[in-house]
């Protein structure tokens, strides 16, 4: 592979992950600012997970018909314009509506630039090419401080500061994107079908009481994991923290090491212990922030942060690869797409609406030095999650027993060791 196109790979990736996670990680502080709670917050946080149900049609139509690179460009340079428009709007209906077409032009990108950097790389670099993806979530965090001294301004987060920059980043993606060498429909000239984008296929599996119980607890996972990924902004900046972006961003710079972990722990653990790792974190991050609260202790906030990497890398990515281990070959791809709808799609819309009413019913309008400002008892909603975390983790623990495929068959072989 020529230098030249790994990095422009490496920049695409670095690009595509840090143009969203400027402007999505505070989105919830900034829609509280602008006085919207309750329902509306929550549709708003959830413009990702709603993205996540139909992309995968959107991204099936392009794979057919057009070169990955072109479609990556005007993807990218729509989404630009969309969030542009969302810096300008006031209304959060609008705000809504413009952040779910940015989510519907935005989504597909992930596996499109996925498939462009394995088609124009071999196998065995395409890790190396998708770290640049990770370091580009964390950049984000230097990208809102450096913003502000262009800008000139005192705050970054719960402005519409970030959506300008995000459009900008979306800009310069479209075009690094047409300067990537060609890569050509993949399914030109294959029956598409909605069926077969979303996964659907591999619902058959699901007839396996041990994949359903993957299946179940997974979707049930994002009830919990969803009030840090899509209101953790409100809580820290209900806190005082005024780097929001840059605060959670220490997660993803730790997730950059627990990912090299995960092979070592994988062999060492199995798939089952590696994946417990990762719902014990969960529950540690909640009991963190509920202690935080209860014992006035702020370094408590950050540990809850810092667990991240273990969660995501741990339970999500070894649950990718129990279902690569489980499923028959000719139902490998569907049954990926078939769990990225579970839980980013249906798992994160039913955990943004749980949380949003949770929060919603957790809190309070009061006057505060003359001003009326919401109040929220953060322990009880911590308490909340701190408990269906460790339900959750219990269940797996004592009923989840993996299974995988025989080698070259799509049977379950014997059980993994617990």
């Amino acid at each position: 592979m020529p230098i030249g196109t790994r990095i422009k790979l490496s920049a695409m990736m670095f690009l595509q992950f840090m143009l969203f996670a400027v402007w999505f990680v505070q989105l919830s502080a900034y829609a509280t600012g602008m006085g919207v709670k309750g329902f509306m917050l929550s549709l708003i946080v959830s413009s990702m997970a709603i993205g996540c149900l139909v992309s995968p049609i959107v991204g099936m139509i392009a794979d057919r018909h057009f070169s990955s690179q072109k479609v990556l460009a005007v993807l990218n340079g729509v989404c630009a314009v969309l969030l542009f428009g969302a810096a300008r709007v006031s209304d959060p209906t609008m705000l809504f509506i413009i952040l779910l077409g940015a989510m519907l032009c935005y989504m597909p990108t992930w596996g499109l630039t996925s498939a462009i950097a394995m088609s124009n790389s071999p196998a065995e670099k395409f890790p190396q090419i998708r770290v640049f993806g990770s370091m580009g979530w964390v950049a984000s965090g230097v990208f809102s401080l450096v913003a502000m001294k262009v800008f000139g301004v005192e705050k970054f987060d719960g402005t519409a500061i970030p959506f300008y920059c995000g459009a900008g980043a979306c800009a310069v993606a479209a075009v690094l994107a047409l300067l990537i060498p060609d890569t050509p429909p993949p399914a030109k000239g294959e029956k598409a079908s909605v069926i077969d984008a979303l996964g659907l296929r591999a619902f058959a599996l699901m007839k396996d009481f041990q994949f359903s119980l993957f299946i179940i607890v997974s979707t049930l996972v994002m009830i919990p994991f969803s009030i840090y990924w899509s209101y953790g902004g409100v809580f820290l900046g209900d806190k005082g923290f005024e780097y929001i972006t840059a605060t959670m961003n220490w997660g993803q710079a730790a997730e950059m090491g627990f990912m090299l972990m995960i092979p070592l722990a994988l062999k060492r653990l199995g798939v089952k212990r590696s994946m417990l790792v990762g719902l014990v974190a969960l529950v540690v991050r909640y009991a963190a922030f509920w202690l935080g609260g209860t014992m006035d202790l702020q370094a408590l906030y950050f540990l809850g942060i810092l667990v991240h990497g273990l969660i995501f890398g741990f339970f999500f990515v070894g649950g990718q690869i129990y279902i690569d281990k489980h499923a028959p070959k000719e139902l490998k791809a569907q049954a990926q797409g078939f769990i990225f709808l579970m839980t980013f799609g249906i798992g994160l819309l039913i955990g943004n609406f749980f949380n949003g009413e949770l929060i919603e019913r957790n809190s309070t309008e009061s006057l505060v030095d003359g001003a009326t400002r919401t109040v929220y008892d953060w322990d009880q909603i911590w308490m909340v999650n701190t408990v269906i975390s460790a339900i959750l983790l219990l269940v797996f623990l004592a009923l989840f027993r993996p299974r995988i495929a025989q080698e070259g068959g799509g049977q379950p072989g014997a059980a993994e060791a617990a």
